[in-house]
């Protein structure tokens, strides 16, 4: 895909939000008063989610500025780390962010098949993507086979979403909601628990949900079949192989 056919996609409206200097306020807009006032899930939460199910051979899809992938505990003292995601101030940022892991980058549609020359990954972070992505509900998990070609089997899918009105928002919460819907920002009005569940479920095995405030935090292993069977596993001793969904 060439930059004109990025510029195309139905995600770029939401996508070219996140410029450089939106950036900048990300951190302290997003993870320090969204999470703690609007969403009431902290961003110590979602850290500790990261924690549990993050492998040592790890791709983030969706990237925002990196700061989990900054602050989380990789099970490796030197991780192999991969970014992708439409936007590339987001790249830019969270790679130059996380240089000392010297991060992979690769800028595609993910409500289209990815196709990169790569080698595989163990574990997927989609932590903040699906309540952004504009497309119906039911096929935001579609994500997940559209990265299937970058994972390896049994790969570990994990993230974070914000779920839509039907969860019940506080007043600061109702009115982020508006606006960043009314943005193009989110599109995540009708996404509730229900949808989400089914979605990944579609998708994946071992599948651990949890609400915490307004936010879905899940976890689950690539279903067998999903993993793109034309890319070989060439997973190497370097990585740790990644954690099971629900182990401590």
């Amino acid at each position: 895909m060439n930059a004109g056919d990025h510029e195309r996609s139905p995600g770029a409206v939401g996508a070219r939000v996140y410029s450089t200097s939106f950036l900048r306020m990300y951190d302290v807009g997003v993870l320090g008063f969204n999470n703690h006032v609007a969403w009431r899930c902290p961003t110590s939460r979602i850290l500790e989610h990261y924690n549990e199910f993050v492998s040592g051979n790890h791709l983030e899809a969706g990237v925002g500025t990196g700061w989990f992938l900054d602050h989380c505990q990789f099970p490796v003292p030197d991780p192999r780390i991969g970014l992708i995601d439409l936007n590339e101030s987001t790249l830019q940022t969270a790679s130059t962010r996380l240089s000392r892991y010297t991060p992979e980058t690769h800028q595609a549609d993910l409500l289209e098949p990815v196709h990169v020359q790569t080698d595989p990954f163990d574990s997927l972070g989609l932590c903040y993507l699906l309540h952004c992505l504009p497309v119906d509900p039911a096929q935001k998990t579609q994500v997940v086979p559209n990265l299937r070609s970058l994972l390896n089997p049994g790969a570990v899918v994990f993230g974070a979403t914000v779920l839509g009105d039907q969860a019940g928002h506080n007043t600061v919460g109702r009115l982020m909601m508006w606006g960043l819907n009314r943005t193009g920002v989110f599109s995540n009005r009708d996404d509730t628990v229900e949808i989400l569940t089914t979605g990944i479920e579609e998708h994946l095995d071992l599948v651990s949900l949890e609400i915490v405030g307004r936010v879905a935090l899940f976890a689950g292993r690539l279903r067998p079949g999903t993993a793109d069977p034309d890319h070989p596993d060439r997973r190497t001793e370097r990585h740790a192989a990644p954690k099971r969904p629900g182990s401590g």
